[in-house]
C-alpha cells in the first residue's frame, strides 16, 4: 500500500524535516553509492574485491567509507576471519534485506526508464 508524503508528515510532523533522523537515514542508503553497494550486496555475500568490481568507479576510500556507514546503521554485516591473508567478507543484515526487498522495484523502474529519461534530457528544449 502506497503512503502519501502527507500521510507520513500526519503520523509525524517532524518526518523528513531538516533535523529528522530520517534525513540522515535517507542521506546514507540513497547516496550514489549507498545505493550501488546495497545493490550488489542483493546477490548475496560478498567481499572486498568483488564488492570493488561490481561497484564500478568507486574508490577505496569511498567504499569503506560506505561500508562503515552501513554497517553502523545496521543495514551491512561486515564478518572478519582469522585467515592469513585475512578475510572479510559483506552481507546485507535482515534490516538491510528489508530496505532492499522495497528498493528493488524503483531501482527496476530507473533501469527500465533511464535511457529515455536520458534521451529526453539530451534534446533541445523545443
Amino acid at each position: 500500500m502506497t503512503v502519501s508524503f502527507a500521510e507520513l508528515q500526519q503520523r509525524s510532523d517532524q518526518v523528513f524535516t531538516e533535523s529528522c533522523p530520517t534525513r540522515v537515514v535517507l542521506d546514507h542508503v540513497m547516496s550514489k553509492w549507498g545505493v550501488l553497494v546495497l545493490l550488489a550486496l542483493t546477490d548475496g555475500t560478498a567481499r572486498w574485491g568483488e564488492l570493488r568490481r561490481a561497484v564500478a568507479g568507486i574508490s577505496e576510500k569511498m567504499l569503506a567509507s560506505t561500508l562503515r556507514t552501513l554497517e553502523a546503521d545496521g543495514i551491512v554485516r561486515r564478518t572478519a576471519y582469522p585467515e592469513v591473508p585475512p578475510r572479510v567478507e559483506y552481507a546485507l543484515t535482515p534490516l538491510g534485506d528489508d530496505l532492499m526487498e522495497r528498493m528493488m522495484p524503483l531501482m527496476q523502474w530507473i533501469a527500465e526508464n533511464a535511457d529515455g529519461i536520458v534521451e529526453r534530457r539530451a534534446r533541445p528544449l523545443a
